[in-house]
């Protein structure tokens, strides 16, 4: 298995994104699929997520040509977009110093044949190493209900920087 990690570049890698996106949304899994494997919560569509990849492009994992995973790069200028995420950027900037240039992972999701292989430590190493020269942190949020991939992101070095509740749920802001 050669895994090619990368940035979006063609139209076709962002139809993919969405195709495994929908797979893995909470509404379109069973609380057991929820509980052994995450889940996504926001929906994107192919408008928002080219806006996004304009102003900085994702960071894909490929397996034969096909989109197997993803991290999104979304600039805080996003923050208005998305309805569910106002929350999260609101508490950004309560913790996050104004002068510190950071970048959102919008969304990180791995194909579930091959989870467990490494691809989402690969997609943080390539979404780092591509973003280090402009943004001094990577933020995102977790739910609290999804606890594989709070482990996973806390295995590979991100921090709480706080825990808060919207919409009745736990959530966690974390940093790399």
């Amino acid at each position: 298995m050669a895994i090619e990690f990368t940035r979006v570049s063609r139209q076709e890698e962002l139809k993919e994104i969405l195709v495994l996106q929908e797979q893995n949304l909470a509404t379109n899994l069973t609380e057991k699929e929820i509980e052994k494997e995450g889940f996504v919560t926001v929906t994107h569509t192919l408008d928002l997520l080219s806006k996004m990849n304009m102003v900085c492009p994702h960071i894909i994992a490929k397996d034969k040509g096909r989109v197997i995973g993803y991290a999104l790069c979304m600039h805080p200028d996003f923050s208005r977009e998305i309805p569910v995420l106002l929350s999260m950027f609101e508490q950004i900037r309560e913790v996050v110093p104004k002068e510190q240039l950071y970048m959102v992972m919008g969304q990180v999701c791995i194909d579930k044949a091959y989870r467990g292989k490494g691809i989402f430590r690969g997609l943080y190493k390539t979404m780092k190493r591509s973003l280090n020269s402009s943004f001094e942190l990577i933020v995102t949020e977790v739910d609290g209900r999804n606890q594989r991939s709070l482990n996973a992101h806390l295995a590979i070095g991100f921090n709480t920087i706080k825990k808060y509740q919207s919409d009745g749920r736990d959530w966690y802001l974390i940093a790399l």
